[in-house]
């Protein structure tokens, strides 16, 4: 499996340039998974006084519910990037932010100053909103997910990693 991020900044097109890539991936017969990292302090899934809730707070240590469309896994405590890539085993896995992640990575941002601020040598090309602007940043392609999505996918098959075998 290869390992890539998508990160940046709030409304700078992560999500956009992602569902870009899972949809060329699938064209190109690669089966995919994702892991949407979510920052907001008070977010979860799961709701108070829900029956799965109900369990937890019994005193669960996994719940999963099952759904006529969608089966959920509920674990109640945060898990790190090694924990969390256990449970893949498509082609590739694309990550929507987890900076602290050690993966290659694709930056979004509004401005070459965010690009700036949030640069890292994991860094490979940059999209989203920016890349409708510039054409690199720090001598990396910065690609439009939306009119060349092709190359940018061409670039993650080379990039993309295969995790470290870490027990993972």
């Amino acid at each position: 499996m290869k390992v890539l991020a998508v990160s940046g900044v709030s409304s700078s097109g992560k999500t956009t340039v992602i569902e870009m890539i899972i949809k060329e991936l699938k064209e190109r017969g690669y089966r995919v998974g994702t892991i949407k990292d979510i920052h907001f302090e008070d977010f979860a899934i799961d709701q108070k006084g829900s029956n799965t809730w109900r369990h937890l707070q019994a005193g669960a240590e996994q719940v999963i519910a099952r759904g006529f469309h969608e089966t959920d896994i509920l674990i109640p405590k945060r898990m790190e990037y090694e924990e969390l890539v256990r449970y893949f085993d498509q082609d590739f896995l694309v990550i929507e932010g987890m900076p602290e992640a050690p993966v290659p990575r694709i930056l979004c941002a509004h401005s070459e100053e965010e690009l700036a601020e949030r640069w890292t040598e994991q860094v490979f090309a940059v999209s989203g909103r920016i890349a409708e602007r510039i054409k690199e940043f720090n001598d990396i392609p910065a690609i439009n997910a939306l009119t060349h999505i092709k190359d940018l996918v061409d670039l993650i098959e080379v990039k993309a990693s295969i995790p470290e075998q870490t027990g993972i």
